[in-house]
């Protein structure tokens, strides 16, 4: 049984265009993790935030996240990421667990506070918000959809 040469040099040029595809990715995709300084935070629910996953302010990606723990005395998720050196936090920033969008991945979203001090490398941010899932709140609609008028519970 005799190969058709054709047929071999195809085959050659399909996987010369999937390698240079593969290097094309590779190369434009911002896949590796952000170089600056460490914070972490804690927060009760992640909700599939992954490490390599951003960590942006006002929509432009500042960090990647680095790390995931269970705090073993308080049962929290701790969050480590890292943030660009030239992005100095003010200590009362907040960090809230968001959604991409329904489709997309989670991310930290940072919402900078007013105070003067800054972030220190290796600090934690105190003030933080929970991931809420699209089932949370659906349930939460639910919830108020079928209180009878008047029952506030203020």
């Amino acid at each position: 049984m005799t190969r058709n040469p054709l047929e071999t040099i195809m085959g050659a040029l399909v996987l010369l265009v999937a390698a240079v595809f593969l290097v094309f990715a590779y190369t434009t995709a911002d896949l590796r993790q952000v170089k600056g300084y460490p914070v972490s935070a804690h927060f009760m629910k992640v909700g599939g935030l992954s490490v390599g996953g951003d960590v942006r302010l006002a929509g432009i990606q500042v960090g990647s996240v680095t790390g995931q723990t269970l705090d073993p005395e308080t049962f929290e998720a701790v969050v480590t990421m890292n943030v660009l050196e030239d992005v100095r936090l003010p200590r009362d920033t907040r960090a809230v667990i968001t959604s991409d969008g329904l489709l997309g991945g989670s991310y930290v979203k940072l919402i900078p506070g007013s105070a003067e001090d800054t972030l220190a490398p290796g600090d934690t941010l105190e003030r933080t918000e929970d991931y809420q899932s699209l089932e949370d709140l659906v349930g939460e609609i639910i919830f108020l959809a079928t209180q009878p008028a008047g029952a506030g519970g203020d």
